[in-house]
C-alpha cells in the first residue's frame, strides 16, 4: 500500500532526513520510533505533502505522492492525527468532528460516521455541544482521532497520539487503531517516542535515528534487541 524509498528532506540548505525507506502493507500497523528530534515529524511532514522532499519516492496505492500537494494526498485516502492534535478549540466537538468530512464523498457519509465515532469514543456524543478547547487532554485527543476517521482513511496516520496523555488513554486509541486495522483494513503509521506502548501495538517497526532508518524488524524483534533495549526501553 505505501513504499517510502531514498526520502531526504529537510528545510532551506538543512538535509534532516537521509534515504529514508519503508513499506506498509494494507491492515497493517506499522511503528516509526526514535527520539525527540530524531526526525520523525519531517518524515510525516514529507508523507502527508507538507513538506517537499528534495529526492525519493512516496507511493501510495501504486501513485508517486512525493510531489503532490496535500489535498491531492489526503484525497488519496492518507489521512494524519497531528501532534499536538490541533482542534478548533473555539468550535464543539460535533463542529470539529465535521471537518473530518472534507470531501463530497466524506460529507455524503458524515451521520453514518459520526454515529461510529460516537461508538468508538462515547464521550464525545456527551461532549458534542461542548467547545473542545475545554475538554481534557485525552477528550481532545479522542476528538482528534474520530475527525480523522470520519475522513474515512485508507492509511491512517497518528503522530505521537501518546503525548502528555495518562496510560489509560493511550491504551483506548491505540485499541481503536488496532481494531480498525484487523477489521476494516485501515493501515495504521503509528510514530512514537514511546517504545513500549508502540510496539504493543505495532506488527513491525523500524527505529530512526539522525535522521536516518537504524534498525528495523518486527515487533518482538525490536523489544529483543539490545541496543532498543538500553537505548530507549531502559532495560
Amino acid at each position: 500500500m505505501l513504499k517510502v524509498e531514498g526520502l531526504n528532506a529537510g528545510y532551506g540548505s538543512v538535509n534532516i532526513l537521509w534515504d529514508i525507506g519503508f513499506t506498509l502493507a494494507e491492515g497493517e500497523i506499522v511503528a516509526i520510533l526514535g527520539s525527540n528530534g530524531a526526525g520523525k515529524t519531517t518524515m510525516v511532514r514529507a508523507v502527508t505533502g507538507m513538506l517537499k522532499p528534495s529526492s525519493g519516492s512516496v507511493v501510495f496505492n501504486g501513485e508517486d505522492m512525493a510531489k503532490k500537494n496535500s489535498r491531492v494526498i489526503l484525497n488519496s485516502g492518507i489521512v494524519q492525527v497531528p501532534e499536538g492534535r490541533q482542534l478548533f478549540t473555539d468550535m464543539t466537538v460535533l463542529e470539529n468532528l465535521q471537518m473530518g468530512a472534507f470531501n463530497k464523498g466524506t460529507k455524503a457519509h458524515f451521520q453514518e460516521n459520526l454515529k461510529k465515532a460516537y461508538g468508538w469514543f462515547p464521550k464525545l456524543e456527551e461532549r458534542a455541544k461542548q467547545a473542545a478547547g475545554t475538554l481534557s487532554g485525552g477528550e481532545q485527543q479522542m476528538v482528534a482521532v474520530a475527525r480523522a476517521l470520519i475522513g474515512e482513511p485508507k492509511l491512517l496516520i497518528l503522530d505521537e497520539p501518546s503525548l502528555g496523555l495518562a496510560p489509560n488513554i493511550v491504551d483506548d486509541i491505540l485499541n481503536v487503531a488496532s481494531t480498525l486495522a484487523k477489521n476494516d483494513g485501515i493501515s495504521v503509521l503509528l510514530v512514537e517516542q514511546d517504545i513500549t506502548k508502540a510496539l504493543a501495538a505495532a506488527d513491525r517497526g523500524y527505529v530512526i535515528e539522525n535522521g536516518r532508518i537504524a534498525l528495523e524488524g518486527t515487533s518482538a524483534e525490536l523489544q529483543a534487541n539490545e541496543h532498543v533495549k538500553k537505548a530507549y526501553l531502559g532495560i
